[in-house]
Formats: structure tokens, sequence, C-alpha cells
């Protein structure tokens, strides 16, 4: 204790005189040769999970970091009014299973959102209370699978935000389990067979390390109810190795489809006609490439969702009988718009991402249309899911400045119905919402959505978050935060990038942001900062960049490449070491974007010109940087961040902090606990003011 005591001392005492004393992190010098080229690694060292040594660092670095942030003034007030504005009862999308309504709530803070349901005209009920599995609220439901009859449930628990999952099944009507809890479960759905078992997917789980050592031979097993898990029936994955794999049984109950896949993007699609007992599975597709899917079908006739030919996607219909691609005819055709389906009352509907906004156009399944669906503002609209005689289904709508409401949407006459709307201390009126088109570097145009509070003047002098993401497919839509919220309210501005890489104008869109196009990105949010600065939103010294996972990779790359360009940088649970990452876990699967540093020499060489570990130079003021990670993250391992915030410490010029702060007991994400998020969200923000004087 009287040494820590000394430690802290000394941490205030440079705190306090603008300069921080950082722990000296050893250097174990490990050289790797790439082609013709020789690359050393002094902190290899800290990617061994289970070493006594890395525990010490971790200890020691979150002492410095967090004694520095609690002398933030800002802090305690911003965690205040998160804890204020937060607690308001958030009510999710409810649906039908059974004689049952579902639908989870969070009464306001509760670490995670409790599943309820109810019969028509009957009080709600707990039915699945996560707050109770562990007392701090680290273990998280993660995904529930309700057998068609709705009498059964199967449900996944991840421990600590792992990967790793538990399934547990139980009777519906009396909550009992049935047989054992399945274990070391990963990246896997769960898809009933009638109520005699259910498909999974995983892999074998490592002897060494289940955080960090590599994951790639995905398998689809098959679980009888009330039979050991060891006996469970391999399906597919066993001869050819695939390293994301999926099956499920279409509603009917006659068609099994399997999804495999090598990479986040593109996949091989089977199906095998279970009415047949020696039907053989039928491979549809044989193109890594594009991503098919079936979403429905109606007997042997199968709907397939698919941006094959078509980089916007689709909706084809086959039959199953003879599915390949020649006999595909379009039932909804591409459009200029990036198109999205769900299904619910008998209809389609087509949630088409029309510049970075939701537009619904409802079908029927002949590809008929019947109506565009209204709804007032810009926003993003989720839901339009049900069983195929409910008259009446849900969505909801939000943005980036209004908290997400759910409507009741009656598919016959198209009437839409306000049925939930939440109570929150928070006037949506007060703020604005721009949507601007940035020119990038090569000549791109980029959306660009601003919010800030009215009275705010555009002077250059507003403390501003710039966030982005920009890789596998994923499209940022706008949607409602509370942290950004608390963020507005103190006079913030915060500005999302929609950037190449994503999914916001399909295929490619996509793929002009990957492999030896991924400066793309990396321009687009340069680009960004630079509009926001030319148009006086902000300026360098008032602006932050974040971003998280991929967003972690694309702040750690801008803040190299630019450092006179930002004031603080926010890489959170980021792809930080670009010559290593396929080595851990699932990472190997993520080459589809990145390419890998062993496939050739000019990726290589092209990887080790941006990754962030490898490009902190000696002598560079860099921005001030607070790296965010989880202790127990096994999708983007925390190595990553270790290495790179190691090499700003040893390399950092001038005063500006680098600090790392790693959650103990938390993952990538997925799963956490509302308290630790508003803990990170007041230190991050309290961070960004401090270093901007505000």
């Amino acid at each position: 204790m009287k040494q820590i005591l000394i430690s802290l001392f000394f941490i205030a005492f440079f705190y306090s005189s603008g300069q921080i004393e950082y722990p000296i992190t050893e250097k174990k010098i490990v050289t790797d040769v790439y082609f013709d080229t020789k690359v050393e690694d002094p902190f290899r060292w800290l990617e061994d999970d289970t070493s006594p040594s890395v525990k010490s660092w971790i200890k020691t670095q979150n002492e410095l970091t967090f004694s520095y942030l609690q002398q933030i003034p800002q802090r305690v007030i911003l965690k205040n009014r998160l804890e204020n504005l937060w607690n308001y009862e958030k009510i999710g999308t409810p649906f039908k299973e059974g004689e049952y309504i579902y639908f989870y709530k969070n009464d306001g803070l509760q670490n995670q959102y409790v599943l309820y349901r109810k019969k028509e005209d009957q009080d709600e009920e707990v039915f699945i209370d996560p707050n109770e599995f562990s007392e701090d609220g680290t273990i998280a439901l993660t995904g529930i699978s309700f057998s068609e009859d709705g009498s059964l449930l199967a449900y996944s628990i991840s421990e600590g935000g792992s990967d790793w999952r538990k399934v547990i099944v139980i009777e519906t009507i009396n909550k009992n389990i049935i047989g054992d809890t399945l274990l070391d479960i990963k990246f896997s759905g769960i898809s009933w067979n009638g109520n005699d078992g259910f498909y999974y997917s995983s892999y074998k789980k490592p002897t060494n390390s289940v955080l960090s050592d590599k994951t790639d031979k995905h398998i689809l097993y098959y679980h009888k109810l009330n039979t050991l898990q060891k006996n469970d029936e391999v399906i597919f994955g066993q001869k050819e190795k695939f390293r994301y794999v999926s099956g499920y049984i279409t509603k009917d109950q006659n068609y099994l489809v399997i999804s495999a896949s090598n990479e986040t993007s593109g996949n091989n699609l089977y199906i095998k006609d279970l009415k047949s007992h020696n039907a053989e599975l039928v491979q549809i597709t044989y193109n890594f490439d594009t991503n098919s899917y079936i979403v429905h079908n109606i007997r042997s006739k199968l709907y397939i969702s698919t941006n094959l030919n078509a980089p916007n996607n689709k909706l084809i219909v086959v039959d199953a009988n003879d599915p390949h691609l020649e006999n595909w005819v379009d039932c909804i055709p591409e459009s200029n718009n990036v198109l999205t389906i769900s299904k619910g009352g008998g209809y389609f509907f087509a949630n088409y991402f029309e510049d970075a906004n939701s537009k619904i156009m409802q079908y029927k399944y002949d590809g008929e249309l019947v109506r565009e669906v209204v709804f007032s503002g810009k926003g993003y609209v989720s839901g339009f899911k049900g069983k195929e005689d409910q008259k009446e289904i849900f969505y909801n709508f939000s943005n980036y400045i209004t908290p997400r409401s759910t409507y009741k949407y009656n598919v016959e006459t198209g009437n839409s119905d306000l049925y939930w709307f939440p109570k929150i201390d928070f006037n949506s009126n007060n703020f604005i919402t721009e949507q601007h088109f940035y020119i990038s570097t090569d000549g791109t145009k980029v959306p660009i959505s601003i919010m800030y509070k009215k009275g705010v003047k555009l002077d250059g002098n507003n403390p501003t978050i710039l966030y982005g993401y920009g890789g596998f497919n994923i499209s940022l839509k706008p949607s409602f935060s509370v942290i950004n919220a608390v963020w507005l309210e103190q006079g913030g501005v915060y500005a999302v990038a929609n950037l190449r890489g994503g999914g916001e104008y399909g295929k490619e869109w996509h793929d002009s942001g990957t492999k030896m196009q991924k400066q793309n990105v990396f321009n687009d949010f340069i680009s960004a900062a630079e509009f926001l600065i030319k148009n006086k939103y902000t300026r360098s010294k008032y602006l932050a960049i974040s971003g998280r996972s991929n967003g972690g990779l694309l702040v750690g790359a801008c803040m190299t490449q630019r450092p006179d360009l930002f004031q603080v940088a926010l890489p959170a649970v980021g792809v930080l070491d670009m010559l290593r990452y396929h080595t851990f876990t699932s990472g190997a699967g993520w080459a589809y974007d990145y390419g890998t540093s062993q496939q050739s020499k000019e990726m290589f060489e092209y990887l080790y010109k941006y990754s962030p570990v490898h490009n902190v130079k000696k002598g560079i003021e860099y921005p001030a940087t607070l790296v965010l990670t989880g202790d127990h993250d096994d999708r983007v391992v925390p190595a990553h961040s270790f290495k790179f915030a190691a090499h700003l410490q040893d390399k950092q010029k001038g005063k500006k902090p680098t600090l790392i702060r790693i959650e103990t007991n938390s993952g990538h994400g997925a799963g956490t606990p509302v308290s630790k998020k508003i803990e990170e969200a007041a230190d991050v923000m309290g961070f960004i003011l401090h270093n901007m004087n505000r």
C-alpha cells in the first residue's frame, strides 16, 4: 500500500507540473523478416495475455491513467449528467412468439436489458433478467431463439464481454431448464428443428489462450435435446475448412440453409431438402466475392437477397429443385440505393439506404409494390418483422438528435400509430442536424452529418468530435446516443463521416476502401476534418477523432499520418498492428478488407506504410491520446492497444498525454454494463475537454 501511495504521489506531481512520467515498458526485440525487409517488434511480449508481466503492466498503466482522469474536474459533472439523462425507461421492439408478446426493457440505469413478456390484455412479467446473472452486470444475455411454436427457448450468455458463449435451454411455460448448458460456442446463431433440437456453430476451443489463440475452423453442429454436447452431430465444416459457418432451418421447417465463408465478406450458399430422407446438400452459389442469403421461402420457391451482379443488392426468386444461377429471376430489382430486406405480415419490406437515411417500400411476395411507408423526418428505421399472420407489426425510428421511438404498423392499411415514446430529459428541438457532402482527396463525394446545439456560433472555437468507421461493409446509421446528447448539451459539435469501406453505397463503396485502397478511408476521414475546419465548426486545437475496432485503426492511422490536424485522438479496441492482426483469434477472416502481410510483397509494403504500431515516430508531437481497450477482448485482442500505447509513450514529444484505459473483465463492447459505459464516457469526454482547455 505504501508503494502505491508513493506512486500516486509522483503521478499527481507530474500531472500538476504538466509533464507525465510514464512507466518504462521493457523492450525485448523480436525481429521478423517480411520478404526482404526486417521489422523489429520490441513490445511483442505484450501479446502474451497469460503472462504475469503483462498483468503487472496493465495494473501500472491503469494506475497512471485513472489517477490522471480522476483529477479532471469536468469528469464528475459529466458523469452525473450522464446518469441523470440515461435514467429513463427504454423499451425494445415487441415480437410475437407462441401466445406471448416479448420485448426488452430497461428501467433506466439497469446494467442489462430485461426480457419481458405478456399476453394480450394481461400485465407484463419478467421472463429473463440478466442483471441477476452477476452482481457487476458483466454477464450478458446475448442471443435468444424460440422454437417455432414458442414452447422452448435457447438463450446464450457472454461472461466478461467474451465472444465465447454458453447456451441454456428452457421451457417457456415454466422456465424450467432442459438438459445441460452447452459450452464454448462462438459466432453462432441458434436454429430449431421443431422441438427436437437445434443447429449451432463453433470452433475448437484453444488450449493455451482463449483470448488470443487463432480460431479459424468453424463447424456446424446439431444438438439433440437431452443428449450430451460431446455427442452432437457434425453437420458441415469437418472436411473442408471455413472460418465462418452458419446454418438455419426455414420457417416451414422444410429446408436446411447453410452459409460458409472464409472472410467477413463473401459466402457460398447451400440448401438441403429435409422432406426427402436421402436428399443431398446442394450448393447454390460458388462466389466468395459476393454475398447471398435466403430470406424467405414459400414451399419450394426460394427468395434470395444477393449482391451477385447487383452491387446494391436485389431480391431474386428461384425454385429449390433447381436453384442455380441461370434460373434466378428478379423479384425486387437492384436500384441506385442499397437494399436490405425484412418480412412480416405476409409482405416484404425493402429498407433502402438513401444518402445514409432510410426509405421503406412495402412489396407483395410477387414483387408488386404496395406503397412507400411514410414516417416523419430523416433518420434510420428498423423492424418490420413478424409472423405471416400478423396484421400489425412494429418498427423503430431514430436519428442523431431524436431518441428511438416505436410504431405499430398495419400492413393492410399502411397506417402507423405511435406505440411507445421515451420520456427523456432531452429536447430535440434545441439541436440541429445538418448533412453535407464534402470532396475527398481523389474527388470522391462523401456524406457527413453534423450535430450541434442551437445558438452555437460557427466561429472555429467549438470542441468537436469527429467519428468514423469505414470498413467491413458496415454503414453508420443515424441513431440516438445518450453519450452524444450530453456532449451536445455541453456546446460540443458531433460529426459522423460515412467513409468508403462502409456499406452506405453498396459493394463498390465497400471495395474502394479495402486492401490496397484502404488509404482512401484515411483520406476521407482527414478530408472530413479539413471540411469541419474550413467551414468553421472547429479548428485543430478543438478537434478530437474517435473510432472503435476498425474505427480504432482509422484513428490510429490518421493520427500518425496527420498528427498536426487533431488535438485529441481516441482509438478504441482498435486493429493497430497490421502486420500481425491475422495471427490472433478470428483475425485471418478480416483479410477481405485488409489483405495480409504474408500474401505478397506489395501487400506487406502497403500495410507497413500505414500500420499504426509501426508508424509512431520518435520526436513527433502526437495528439493527446487515450487508447481504450478491454482486457478480455477476444475479437480484437488488447495487445494491439498495448503495443500502440507503449510506442506512443516511448516516442511522444512534448507534454500532450498518451494514456491507455484498460477496462477489466470487459471485451469488445457487446454486453458492456451500463455502469461501465457511463464511467468510460465520463472519462473520455473529460479527457477531451481537459486537453482542449475547456
